[in-house]
């Protein structure tokens, strides 16, 4: 194919318009039609990014020059939303988390074989550039094997919530921060570290405005290669976001603010990263440089490479599925006051629901 991969967006909120800001920047793709329900919310759209809004989702699947379709619609449309799109052989990019359950995860997973499309899921953030160095740095053994991860996300959410927001309710929001943030580092981690076998979690409720869902939680991987990981998020504390990977050699902190995340191309200025090397090595941190990047406009990237050429190296719908799959284990953990449950268990149990 020559020019840039021409895709369709469905959903046309907030997440649609820093996703259309990222892909203006890029020459490897276009969006090039919109469609959400409300017409009011077309002409808007189209006024704001000159992209065209034609009347029904159906108008939109039919153009043939449009090769794949990114979702931004709420987490329970993304199955019928995803199936539609694949049905009409346009290959699927879907936001975070892959759906509403695991369930629904692995039936939208299954549309890659059902319609001989990919599905890429848009967890953006093992893409910040931070995060790729350390993996850099973990892969050819410059920390030595490494053996714990540590990541926290947290923000002040659960203090301003009400009852007429939905991250007030246990079903719309399981485990508060746990679904919401700690599942970026979920992900985050299965990329550095590999394979995820073990989970357990515990989780409280500290915040004083009474809403169902709990807003602290400290959760620990066991890895398939032995290592292990902590992931802390807590909903009632200023925000932070940051990774410690630890190996034999050396350790890496990473760290940035939250508050620019929705213009990721000034996220390396007020970020942090450095290496620590040797047991005598605290007085030599050496800081690292982060690039500019854009992790918004790399994941289309990704995507419009994949509408191309089949492949997808990751950002998969198994990965997607096993950051569900985790925060699933959490929470069936923290039912079970902490006990261990593996995502052998719960993989298994939501296959054998839709088989």
């Amino acid at each position: 194919m020559s020019g840039p991969v021409k895709l369709g967006i469905i959903g046309l909120g907030r997440w649609a318009r820093v996703l259309t800001r990222a892909a203006k920047t890029s020459d490897k793709l276009e969006i090039v039609a919109g469609f959400t329900r409300t017409p009011e919310k077309r002409v808007e759209f189209t006024k704001e990014t000159g992209i065209a809004c034609p009347a029904t989702m159906e108008a939109l699947l039919a153009d043939p020059t449009i090769k794949g379709v990114i979702l931004t619609v709420p987490n329970e449309q993304h199955l019928p939303v995803a199936e539609a799109v694949a049905k009409a052989g346009k290959h699927v990019y879907t936001e975070k988390p892959i759906a509403d359950t695991l369930e629904n995860g692995l039936r939208i997973e299954a549309l890659e074989k059902k319609y001989g499309v990919r599905v890429m899921v848009g967890h953006s953030a093992r893409l910040l550039k931070g995060t790729r160095l350390m993996k850099q740095a973990i892969d050819s053994g410059e920390i030595g094997r490494l053996v714990f991860m540590e990541a926290n996300f947290s923000n002040e959410r659960a203090l301003e919530l009400t009852p007429s927001t939905w991250r007030w309710y246990r079903d719309r929001a399981p485990g508060g921060p746990l679904s919401q943030l700690a599942v970026h580092q979920f992900d985050a981690l299965h990329y550095l570290g590999g394979e995820v076998t073990e989970v357990h979690s515990i989780a409280s409720k500290l915040s004083p405005v009474g809403a169902e869902v709990d807003d602290q939680s400290m959760t620990t991987l066991r890895f398939a290669n032995g290592a292990l990981g902590y992931v802390g998020s807590s909903w009632t504390s200023p925000g932070i976001y940051s990774i410690r990977v630890f190996g034999q050699k050396g350790l890496m902190h990473y760290e940035l603010d939250f508050g620019t995340w929705d213009t990721p191309a000034k996220l390396h200025e007020p970020s942090t990263l450095y290496i620590q090397r040797g047991k005598d090595g605290y007085g030599k941190r050496e800081e690292i440089k982060i690039p500019q990047g854009d992790m918004f406009r790399d994941e289309l990237e990704l995507f419009a490479a994949a509408c191309s050429t089949g492949k997808l190296p990751e950002l998969t719908a198994r990965d997607g599925n096993v950051a569900v799959a985790i925060v699933n284990a959490a929470l069936r953990s923290i039912d079970r006051k902490g006990q261990a449950v593996t995502l052998a268990e719960v993989l298994s149990e939501a296959q054998k629901k839709i088989s």
